[in-house]
């Protein structure tokens, strides 16, 4: 990747020139009201594009990219080529211009990758870094960073956690000041996934201590400027992506990096949030789904006592109750998909959908594991990578404790 950059400035990732390929679909990029969110001909044959990458390009490799701790960054290329990494963003810009519908296949496909490591980080890529770039940037600012983002070419970060501001993102301390036309930032961000891997950051500072909420910018930080280290964190699970904490000291970046309005990077991150939200909704259902089923087949060969395991009450009962919560969670995700389709406000709907959700996959997972015996306790075993890996996703992109009180804002309770 190094070599790609040759020729361009310091720091600043170069643009290459590779169209993707594109999905047709009729009526534009919103979906109407009362129409399947997975029904068409389009969105099968989309379907089918990612089920085969992932099938072919992630699954045969998912526990070599948790010794690696990251994702072979070529591939980043190839889902650019294919067009999965700007479904949703404008033509302009290198994106497909679909809805969201057509993302929510492309994350329930990833969620089969076999390492959510991977799912994670591309995810990054797609749901957390880029959204407020494709939606407040600049033309050249998108030029620069978004569109060989679309392309595979550059891969993004979020940079927004610090060691001493998590779900309270207004307490952050990374500064921004404005020294004439450049940025000099301070500060320090804390589990940053794509750490090793990422070209630029997506980060927000400080930028005018005393403006309160208005005193937030969002700033595109290429990782190659001078100033810039970071170290690995060695996380329980989720091996599949690199995670790190971020050092920045006087890094210097145009004032031009900055993301739409320099006085609401807050309310342009918020807004962010509701996207990297809605990955664990999506896919957590899913992932329990398929926790389920390759369970029930164990349960159906492993013979105790002279039967099947799945023919004992005790655990029939337990399929059934995983069953009705992945079903329910199936139809919250499905909700919250339908509303980011059509471009509603699914805050309310999104804070909810994420606790419930995320809690069902770490229910199924512990009754997996359970269900297997000690080999459920085997990292080789899939429920046994769900019941370490869930645990993250009650915690990253806000709270449990921290969606419940948005709701009750907004329940007004």
């Amino acid at each position: 990747m190094r070599e790609a950059l040759a020729g361009a400035p310091v720091g600043e990732p170069s643009v290459a020139s590779t169209p993707p390929v594109r999905y047709n679909r009729p009526g534009g990029g919103v979906m109407t009201a009362g129409e399947d969110i997975y029904g068409s001909a389009e969105h099968l044959a989309f379907r089918d594009t990612v089920r085969k990458f992932v099938q072919t390009e992630l699954v045969p490799r998912a526990r070599e990219f948790d010794q690696l701790g990251r994702i072979d960054k070529s591939l980043y290329r190839k889902m650019g080529e294919l067009g999965l990494l700007g479904i949703r963003w404008d033509p302009r810009d290198g994106g497909q211009g679909l809805d969201y519908s057509y993302h929510a296949v492309f994350l329930e496909e990833l969620a089969l990758c076999d390492n959510a490591g991977v799912a994670m980080g591309i995810s990054v890529q797609t749901d957390m870094a880029t959204p407020a770039l494709a939606r407040f940037g600049s033309d050249e600012l998108k030029r620069r960073y978004l569109t060989p983002a679309i392309r595979g070419e550059q891969v993004g970060a979020i940079a927004v956690t610090e060691p001493g501001a998590g779900s309270d993102v207004a307490g952050i301390k990374t500064r921004a000041v404005r020294h004439g036309d450049e940025w000099v930032i301070n500060g320090s961000k804390m589990y940053i996934t794509n750490a090793a891997t990422a070209d630029w950051l997506c980060l927000l500072a400080v930028s005018d201590p005393e403006a309160g909420y208005g005193g937030f910018s969002q700033i595109i930080v290429p990782t190659g400027r001078p100033g810039i280290s970071y170290q690995l964190l060695d996380k329980i699970g989720n091996k599949g992506s690199d995670t790190g904490l971020f050092f920045f000291e006087d890094v210097r970046v145009p004032v031009s990096n900055t993301i739409g309005d320099p006085h609401r990077g807050f309310q342009q991150q918020m807004n962010q949030f509701q996207d990297e939200r809605m990955v664990p909704i999506v896919m957590a259902p899913v992932v329990s789904r398929h926790l389920w089923e390759v369970t029930l087949k164990h349960c159906q060969e492993r013979v105790v006592f002279g039967k099947p395991l799945a023919k004992m009450q005790v655990n029939q009962h337990k399929f059934v109750d995983m069953m009705i919560q992945i079903t329910a969670a199936e139809a919250f995700a499905r909700r919250c998909i339908r509303q980011m389709a059509r471009g509603e406000d699914a805050t309310l709907d999104i804070s909810m959908a994420k606790v419930f959700c995320t809690a069902v996959e770490q229910f199924v997972a512990t009754t997996c594991v359970q269900l297997f015996g000690g080999a459920g306790y085997c990292w080789e075993n899939p429920a046994a990578r769900a019941f370490v890996d869930s645990r993250l996703i009650s915690i990253g992109g806000g709270a449990d404790e921290v969606m419940k009180q948005v709701v009750a804002r907004i329940l007004q309770v």
